[in-house]
């Protein structure tokens, strides 16, 4: 997979769970462009939009509660290159891998990164990059099979 370059965004908080991430109202459609206006809206999600390629950065647990493919849907709509996190709800990070929207888990994420900074994520090596404060940080790598189904786009493409 190539590297994924973008804008930190970040949402400072634990528990971050799919109805926070695209309210149920919302659960009418299945256009993740529709989805997109509304993505972490109570959240100030409205960044996400006008964010040049948004990396959502987050807390613990991010994409815990009910089992909603629409939550991805929803940051794949709105631009979402890939989503750092302290841990992630296990339903979300496989639902993510599924359609091919990376996640990394990264100790106090939200604490190393500020708003619009430049990152860079090599995806192959495993590293996080902030180009804007000149840090590193390396990230535990996905099983390979797992690389090849984000790689191929989401469990959809691979196997088509």
């Amino acid at each position: 997979m190539k590297n994924i370059s973008g804008s930190a965004q970040i949402f400072a908080r634990d528990d971050i769970d799919t109805d926070l991430i695209i309210p149920a109202k919302y659960l009418t459609s299945s256009d993740s462009a529709e989805l997109a206006a509304h993505a972490l809206e109570a959240l100030g999600g409205a960044k996400l939009n006008s964010a040049e390629n948004p990396i959502v950065i987050a807390g613990k647990n991010f994409g815990c509660g009910s089992s909603r493919e629409h939550a991805v849907w929803a940051l794949v709509g709105a631009g979402v290159q890939a989503v750092i996190a302290e841990s992630f709800a296990r339903i979300f990070f496989r639902n993510s891998i599924n359609f091919g929207l990376p996640t990394f888990v990264l100790a106090d994420a939200a604490a190393k990164f500020a708003e619009n900074d430049a990152l860079e994520i090599d995806f192959a090596n495993s590293k996080i990059k902030n180009l804007t404060q000149k840090t590193e940080f390396t990230v535990e790598p996905l099983p390979e099979f797992l690389q090849n189904i984000v790689a191929a786009g989401g469990l959809l493409n691979q196997v088509g």
